[in-house]
């Protein structure tokens, strides 16, 4: 059975950085397709960045030079490393993967079958 746990997430001031991590269980993160989603309050829930199975990355316009993911085969672990931090960012961000087939980018959530139970991230001014 798959499982998601994401976890990481806080409160951090404008310019902060934090890192948040999936931990999978169930499933191999080098198949398919694995990334990270976020919903801030009253938007919709969108793809941040995605990792192909190539090990090419994918991520949003508005997180280009500050995010980036990554996995750690060994751990079975997915990763976004979060700089420069901005209030903008401040969501719900939740780890997701889905089997083939899917499409790496732009990431559709219908294409996403197992979910993180989500962690809070709060960026203040």
């Amino acid at each position: 059975q798959v499982q998601l746990v994401d976890s990481g997430g806080g409160s951090v001031q404008a310019g902060g950085s934090l890192k948040l991590s999936c931990a999978a269980s169930g499933y191999t993160y080098s198949r398919d397709c694995i990334g990270w989603f976020r919903q801030a309050p009253g938007k919709e829930r969108g793809g941040v960045a995605s990792l192909g199975t190539t090990g090419k990355t994918y991520n949003t316009d508005s997180v280009k030079g500050r995010f980036t993911i990554s996995r750690d085969n060994t751990q079975n672990t997915l990763y976004l490393q979060m700089n420069s931090l901005k209030p903008e960012d401040s969501a719900m961000y939740y780890c997701a993967a889905a089997k083939y087939p899917c499409v790496i980018w732009p990431m559709w959530r219908t294409d996403y079958n197992y979910w993180g139970q989500g962690t809070q991230v709060t960026v203040s001014s």
